[in-house]
């Protein structure tokens, strides 16, 4: 196995770990939050969503993952504060959204050369992720540091752990 056949399948894996972690969460429960000021599951799918959608195509240099319109704009940090269900979505609509979005990233992720790697990324991330290999390495870590947060929403509302 190739080392990005294993990152392909690790991005792939990371993505059942979320719904696993998501998935006896109700609608109610993704607008909880765990302390005051922290953010909602709600959006922080919707901010995975558009962030990895994002970077996919700064670092394809193309339009790889297509949002719907004014998508990445419904989860900003001044929208952070957001607890309406009719701005953010559904848990539903919301795991829909980011399973297509990591299936075309794993799909990307498996067409890409050693060489394509190893380019610099988007002049944006290039200060923390200097390359394009770092940056999709990214993508699993801000996935995990998510759930991290929603390990502590699961304890608060008083669901079984899972890990």
């Amino acid at each position: 196995m190739s080392q990005l056949e294993l990152l392909a399948e690790s991005l792939a894996g990371n993505l059942g770990m979320l719904q696993m972690t998501l998935s006896d969460f109700s609608d109610a429960d993704i607008y909880a939050r765990p302390v005051p000021g922290a953010n909602n599951v709600a959006w922080q799918l919707g901010h995975l969503i558009a962030s990895e959608a994002g970077m996919v195509n700064g670092c394809a240099g193309r339009p790889v993952i297509d949002l719907p319109a004014g998508f990445a704009e419904r989860y900003t940090k001044a929208t952070a504060g957001t607890d309406d269900p009719a701005a953010l979505g559904s848990k539903s609509e919301l795991l829909g959204l980011f399973a297509g979005v990591r299936a075309k990233t794993v799909a990307w992720v498996r067409t890409l050369t050693d060489e394509q790697m190893a380019k610099p990324a988007p002049e944006r991330m290039r200060k923390m992720f200097p390359t394009v290999g770092h940056v999709v390495h990214l993508f699993a870590g801000h996935t995990t540091m998510h759930m991290g947060q929603i390990q502590v929403l699961r304890r608060k509302l008083g669901k079984s752990l899972l890990f």
